[in-house]
């Protein structure tokens, strides 16, 4: 498989076309071969050695079918495959399937399809349970194409609700053999990653990463570059991955100006290949932007 971040690829193909056609959606829930995808709570149903995301059948998941709580996602392995969302109260059902796994963990241990259908299922599952009712009049709202909306019931509104996704931006801010990480509070202990934040109503992807690294950091940012890009359901980012450098055209002292980070560092590729500092976790881009970097150097 290529080379994808963690979560992300093309490995479904989602047929947006089939959303509004009742007619064929009614048939493919009635398919043996459909693959069902439970949601417990915020967890997926993984087992298996090697680790597999457990893909259920019609007669395995009947009894969780209520008319409302089945998503469609698209076709997986050229088969429909559809989330179903199942309430938390009570022990965790199909324990001799395997077990409900939170998505930090499965992305590290599934194969790559697998994990970017899980994010999918969980992402609109968890949206689904945050829109009940409409935001413009305070009616209900309901499921509407497959899963992938929701309507307003009130006849006088019949608003169409879509999935909510928060663009934020990543970065990797370099001045020549050295990088610039920061860290939270709360963080493991040591562990320092590269600048993010979401992107503001009126900005462009390119304001965002030069106000962020400044507002963080006190740090000017030039020569922005995409790198790629992330889907992070936690619960409904997407990461937009860049490198950027420093200005060395005036002259910069690392102050945390709006408080968000407990530190910031310029740290050299020396140091990121000792213990001290800690690097992102593995399936973050932000782990995949240091890296690239790290390694640049043994590629020249």
């Amino acid at each position: 498989m290529e080379n994808h971040n963690v979560f992300a690829g093309a490995f479904v193909d989602r047929s947006g076309e089939k959303r509004k056609d009742a007619a064929w959606l009614d048939e493919a829930l009635q398919d043996p071969e459909t693959h069902f995808v439970p949601v417990w709570g915020d967890r997926c149903l993984a087992g298996g050695d090697p680790l597999q995301l457990t893909l259920l059948q019609r007669h395995q998941i009947e009894s969780f079918l209520d008319g409302n709580n089945q998503i469609f996602l698209g076709l997986f392995r050229g088969k429909p495959a559809f989330a179903v969302s199942i309430p938390v109260e009570g022990s965790a059902p199909y324990p001799a399937l395997g077990e409900f796994q939170d998505l930090r963990y499965l992305g590290t241990a599934l194969r790559a399809d697998e994990a970017n259908l899980a994010a999918h299922a969980r992402g609109l599952v968890l949206w689904h349970s945050s829109q009940l009712f409409c935001g413009r009049c305070g009616s209900a709202a309901r499921p509407d194409t497959g899963g992938n909306s929701r309507r307003c019931v009130n006849s006088g509104c019949s608003r169409e609700i879509f999935p909510r996704v928060d663009p934020a931006i990543i970065v990797l801010v370099a001045d020549g053999d050295r990088c610039l990480l920061g860290r939270q509070t709360g963080w493991p202990e040591d562990l320092y990653s590269t600048i993010a934040g979401f992107v503001e109503p009126g900005e462009s992807l390119e304001d965002a990463i030069r106000r962020e690294v400044y507002e963080e950091t006190n740090i000017r940012a030039t020569a922005v570059r995409y790198h790629s890009s992330q889907p992070w359901p936690f619960p409904s980012s997407l990461m937009l991955g860049f490198v950027a450098e420093a200005d060395t055209a005036v002259e910069q002292e690392i102050r945390l100006n709006d408080g968000e980070l407990e530190d910031a560092r310029w740290f050299t590729r020396k140091d990121l290949r000792s213990v001290f500092p800690k690097l992102p976790f593995e399936i973050s881009i932000a782990r995949r932007l240091v890296e690239n970097w790290l390694n640049a150097d043994t590629a020249e």
